[in-house]
């Protein structure tokens, strides 16, 4: 094995071959001649990757990596570590993008005398894009040809696969991966939130072609923004700051200045002097040591010291501070920020002065952490350069709960979660009201939506801005004839709900069939095997939580990452979660085909001249089968497809039990409406018996 050859783990090989971890556990045990552990501990061996890769052609169960697999797994097990890995892939990158026809020189030599003139190239490139090193604390330092050496096959890699999908479609993909991998170790900005703040800026009567991000994190608030002409980012963790940088660079064009820093924002301000069109900031929240005792004259603070249990008020200031008169802020808050009594003077001198503009709620799910509604507060710096100065000057309220989770025909969904925003809607309902309170007509009141209100109304002790707090009600649900409506069509299922009960069952002992397992039908050619999760392009995706919940497909595919075609679900798939423990199938219909495979779901694609598909989902459900092809971690429960068991019967058999596990799905499908249409008869019953719309009859 070669020196510093890169390493994987057991869920790197379950990720190479396409099994469960289990799977690689049983190769151990089974296969005297599996590649021994090169490092890791007792409990998490790693072993070498070429004689992983070797040992599963051998088998028969990997005809070869693909690159993109094979570039992720020299990342992440890279001798250094994966943060600085992808910081040498994304320079190599960067030069690769800046500088095509100077590649293939440097990569003609051999290991060691590529990594010394890669230095050399990679310094002047960087120079180029970020300045000189010695200046400002650039982000990205150059790394020295022994940094590099350990990284040259890897570059080798990257740029291959970047001659097929792209300089930035790569590094996106790489970077995506690792944090995919460590998804406790960063907060994220999701990408429709980014664009929503993103596009809060831009709708002002000056673009923002200046814009700051003090807290930038992953860089995905500044790569959300259209045309910008500089780019400022500074960000404490100096591995993700380079990383920031990197992504910002291959983002952008040459015109498009750049400048990423590493330091505390609150305490050491990198950009002291800039007067930015816009500021975009996800700050951290909760932070009692952001430096109140340290900064307690800085001249920051124009509206006021805020407590140190108020660190989002001292980043809402640093951000005023860092604007042009007349300059946009948009920034992610805590709920709480709004309403808390230590914050109160703060705010009110905020609305006092036109600063703060709109407070919006976001609904749960927009944004770790994910149970909260998160809110943005959109500010504007005073001054004579500002387009609005009113006499009476308002606040605009505007709150997106209603529009986060549209289920189909209307109904509440049973089911929430991050992977159901609409965020389409929710950006309309919110670019909507911000538009026309901007306008020379403010916004009007919209049950349960937004509102502009006067700020002399909240004025008051406490100063409380939470939107839900000054919103009139939601009017019963849509009003007493959408309850009327509600009724009626619970009525109508709980009615085929009744007819759909299955009759009295006629109890047999236990049958002996003979058995098969996927895996095996899936060698045999009955069935195909596939795994969602990858893809780009445009069009529904259907997630684990339309099938756990018998909804449409909520998803969609991201429009940016390597070119790679998704797996479309076709009329008679069954389609099965992996995680969660729980028993589930659900066979897809004419309504749901052509929707994407979402990621942690399983598709099998039954012959159906072998396989009858509800005979099969039917099966597949059974809470015994679900038990042993089920294996357990400290956190979750996965799914192992290929283990669960069929009986072998004819295919008429399989049909006769197809059709009686089509009747119990109706079924099920009808209980499940009728919970949803029932909770939301009963709130909005309560709704409306609270605010007069109902009598008490």
């Amino acid at each position: 094995m070669p020196e510093n050859s890169t390493e994987v783990t057991a869920a790197g090989i379950a990720r190479l071959a396409g099994v469960g971890r289990a799977a690689v556990s049983n190769w151990r045990r089974r296969h005297a001649d599996f590649p021994k552990p090169v490092g890791g501990t007792e409990t998490s061996p790693s072993f070498a990757l070429p004689e992983v890769e070797q040992w599963l052609r051998d088998q028969g169960k990997l005809a070869e990596v693909p690159l993109r697999e094979r570039v992720w797994q020299q990342v992440a097990g890279h001798p250094a570590g994966a943060v600085p890995a992808l910081v040498h892939a994304g320079c190599a990158l960067l030069l690769l993008r800046t500088s095509p026809r100077a590649w293939p020189e440097i990569t003609a030599v051999s290991d060691e005398g590529m990594a010394g003139v890669l230095s050399l190239a990679v310094d002047k490139v960087l120079t180029t894009r970020f300045g000189p090193a010695a200046e400002g604390g650039r982000a990205v330092h150059t790394p020295s040809p022994a940094e590099l050496l350990p990284s040259v096959p890897l570059l080798r890699a990257a740029a291959e696969l970047a001659a097929g999908t792209g300089a930035r479609e790569t590094f996106e993909f790489l970077l995506g991966r690792q944090l995919d991998a460590n998804p406790r170790q960063y907060t994220l900005t999701p990408p429709g939130l980014a664009e929503l703040m993103a596009a809060l800026v831009e709708t002002g009567e000056r673009p923002a072609r200046t814009v700051l991000d003090p807290a930038a994190g992953t860089g995905a608030l500044l790569r959300a923004v259209a045309s910008p002409a500089a780019l400022y980012a500074q960000e404490a963790d100096p591995d993700l700051a380079a990383l920031t940088a990197l992504r910002l660079a291959l983002n952008t064009g040459p015109d498009c200045a750049l400048a990423a820093r590493t330091a505390d924002t609150l305490r050491a301000d990198a950009f002291p002097q800039l007067a930015a069109d816009a500021v975009l900031c996800h700050p951290p929240f909760n932070e009692r040591n952001w430096g109140h005792d340290e900064l307690a004259y800085d001249p920051r603070w124009e509206y006021g010291f805020p407590a140190r249990t108020e660190s989002e008020l001292a980043w809402v200031q640093h951000a005023l501070a860092h604007l042009r008169e007349g300059g946009t802020a948009v920034l992610l808050m805590p709920p709480a920020a709004a309403s808390r009594r230590s914050g109160r003077r703060i705010r009110a001198d905020l609305l006092r002065r036109g600063a703060l503009r709109a407070v919006i709620a976001l609904p749960a799910g927009a944004a770790p952490p994910y149970g909260i509604p998160l809110h943005l507060w959109v500010l504007r710096k005073p001054g004579s350069g500002s387009p609005t100065s009113p006499a009476s000057p308002e606040l605009l309220l505007v709150d997106t709960a209603e529009t986060a989770e549209p289920a189909p025909g209307g109904q509440v969904s049973a089911t929430g979660g991050r992977d159901r925003l609409d965020w389409q809607a929710v950006q309309g309902a919110v670019l909507d009201a911000w538009q026309a309170f901007e306008g020379a007509a403010p916004a009007g009141a919209r049950p349960g939506a937004g509102r502009a209100v006067p700020v002399i109304e909240l004025l008051d002790d406490d100063v409380d801005l939470a939107p839900a707090r000054h919103l009139p009600p939601p009017a019963a649900a849509g009003g007493p004839g959408e309850l009327i409506r509600v009724r009626e069509r619970l009525a109508e299922t709980l009615g085929r709900a009744g007819a759909l009960t299955p009759p009295a069952v006629t109890l047999t002992d236990p049958a002996h069939w003979p058995l098969t397992t996927v895996g095996e039908l899936a060698r045999a050619g009955a069935l195909q095997l596939r795994s969602g999760g990858s893809g780009t392009g445009h069009g529904p995706v259907l997630t684990e939580h339309d099938v756990l919940g018998s909804t449409a497909p909520s998803g969609s595919l991201p429009a940016d990452g390597p070119a790679e075609e998704p797996v479309l679900v076709e009329p008679g798939d069954v389609v099965v979660p992996v995680l969660g423990g729980g028993s589930a199938a659900r066979v897809i219909d004419d309504a749901t085909a052509g929707a994407a495979l979402g990621r942690n779901l399983q598709l099998l694609r039954p012959d159906p001249a072998a396989l009858d598909p509800w005979f099969l989902a039917g099966f597949l459900r059974g809470t015994a089968n679900n038990r042993q092809a089920s294996s357990y971690a400290s956190t979750a429960t996965r799914l192992d497809a290929r283990r669960l068991q069929l009986p072998r019967l004819p295919l008429a058999e399989q049909q006769r039990y197809g059709e009686r596990f089509r009747a119990l799905a109706e079924f099920e499908d009808a209980l499940r409406l009728a919970g949803r249409l029932g909770g939301q008869l009963v709130q909005g019953m309560y709704d409306g018996l609270t605010d007069g719309t109902v009598a008490p009859k």
